[in-house]
């Protein structure tokens, strides 16, 4: 049986440039001149810390969110089923935003019927297996985003080299978020990608420069 994916292409790179911004204010902090050997590995140790932390936090963010927006469907279940017709469309509508604005009062009829041959909602919040995956893809994808960054460093004796080789992961990193979050919106996707490559050159100086 195929499962639809948990997270949306929205959050997937959110999360993968979450982490990748939280990387690089490590990253960008060494100093060709002055870094030896010690202030790589106190780098690293920190780096992977702080995204191991972050992923944890975003990870249980995401259970609560999805929690509360079931809860937010739920309580508008049970408004509609217990409001007259009228009342119920103008919930619907209200619920959906603009796009309830322009429908039609046959399609939020329908919606309507739709929501009060639902079972009876329970008023308690829940998790379900589906935000589990979500969390857990939430925590890998942030905690995964630090290590294509760092491998250089790890496996690269020159600092000068390691800094090179591990700037361009980010870069190609980057570029790759801008360019499928620019496909997914239906817009340019080599302009998204290389604007995100300088939006995340610059969320790098600026909090480096704020001494995050």
């Amino acid at each position: 049986m195929k499962h639809e994916p948990v997270l949306d292409p929205i959050d997937r790179y959110s999360e993968v440039l979450f982490g990748l911004f939280m990387v690089l204010t490590f990253t960008g902090t060494l100093s060709v001149a002055g870094a030896g050997r010690d202030d790589v590995r106190t780098m690293l140790i920190a780096a992977i810390g702080c995204n191991t932390a972050w992923g944890f936090v975003d990870a249980v963010m995401y259970l609560l969110r999805s929690a509360v927006a079931r809860g937010r469907r739920a309580e508008l279940t049970r408004q509609v089923q217990a409001a007259g017709p009228d009342r119920a469309q103008q919930l619907i509508a209200a619920e959906l935003g603009p796009l309830g604005q322009a429908l039609d009062a046959h399609v939020l009829g329908h919606l309507e019927k739709t929501l009060r041959r639902q079972p009876a909602p329970p008023r308690r919040m829940h998790f379900e297996r589906a935000d589990l995956r979500g969390a857990l893809g939430v925590f890998l994808m942030v905690f995964g985003s630090t290590f294509p960054v760092v491998l250089p460093f790890l496996f690269v004796q020159d600092l000068r080299l390691a800094m090179r080789l591990s700037g361009a992961v980010a870069i190609v990193m980057l570029f790759g978020c801008g360019y499928a979050w620019g496909r997914y919106a239906g817009g340019w996707p080599l302009r998204t990608g290389l604007a995100m490559v300088a939006t995340g050159a610059l969320i790098q100086a600026v909090v480096i420069a704020l001494g995050g």
